[in-house]
């Protein structure tokens, strides 16, 4: 009996040492990582700090055109400051001129050294603006409207979250007031608006030959 139950007693030593040595010690969660803190770029102003109908240089390749944008426009309006607050529109070319018409441009597509031209006018920041718009802006010259998709695509007449265009021509475009949101207008730089209607431009998509790019968006001062 002393004998069987010294043999249980060693078994038993063997096992729980067995538990305690080698490499199979039950493997324990590491700590998690702390939270890496991404900094958010810094903003090219205070968006808070303007006024309700801001007035903004926008400072291109060819020179400066100063706008107001309307407060009768409040989704529009804070959608662009938000956008030149992040400096989206920085190094982005005129895509679409048009003489006696318009120019447009936003598309963030531009700014990519790979992307394929022929997809240029197709770009945003991923989302729409709801329609302003509003019976008393007109297309006349130096008017600052959104893009957008046509009708058949777009009932809602929505805007593009980021393209926009200016009228060129002197006599405005009558045929597309109550169509597009107009969100401002051209107070200063009338003839930056011609210069740039005036580029030779490359068919079918009417994009200058010579790149012309907004360099910045800046609050006037």
């Amino acid at each position: 009996m002393k004998t069987r139950l010294f043999s249980l007693l060693v078994i038993a030593t063997i096992l729980v040492a067995g538990c305690k040595s080698g490499n199979k010690e039950v493997p324990q969660p590491k700590p998690e990582a702390a939270p890496v803190k991404v900094e958010a770029p810094a903003l090219a102003f205070n968006p808070d700090s303007l006024p309700q109908e801001p007035v903004f240089n926008i400072v291109t390749s060819k020179g400066t055109i100063k706008i107001k944008l309307y407060k009768e426009t409040p989704l529009h309006r804070d959608n662009f400051v938000k956008l030149a607050s992040k400096k989206f529109y920085d190094n982005i070319l005129f895509h679409r001129v048009i003489k006696n018409f318009m120019i447009q441009v936003g598309d963030p597509l531009t700014k990519d050294p790979s992307a394929d031209p022929a997809k240029y006018g197709t770009g945003g920041p991923g989302y729409t603006i709801p329609a302003e718009i509003m019976p008393q802006f007109k297309h006349k010259k130096g008017a600052l409207a959104a893009a957008r998709k046509g009708d058949k695509s777009n009932p809602a007449r929505e805007s593009s979250g980021s393209q926009f265009y200016f009228v060129e021509s002197e006599t405005g475009c009558s045929h597309l007031d109550g169509q597009y949101t107009i969100f401002g207008e051209t107070i200063e730089g009338f003839d930056v608006i011609d210069a740039i209607a005036a580029e030779p431009v490359t068919a079918p998509k009417n994009a200058p030959v010579n790149p012309i790019r907004i360099i910045s968006v800046m609050p006037a001062e």
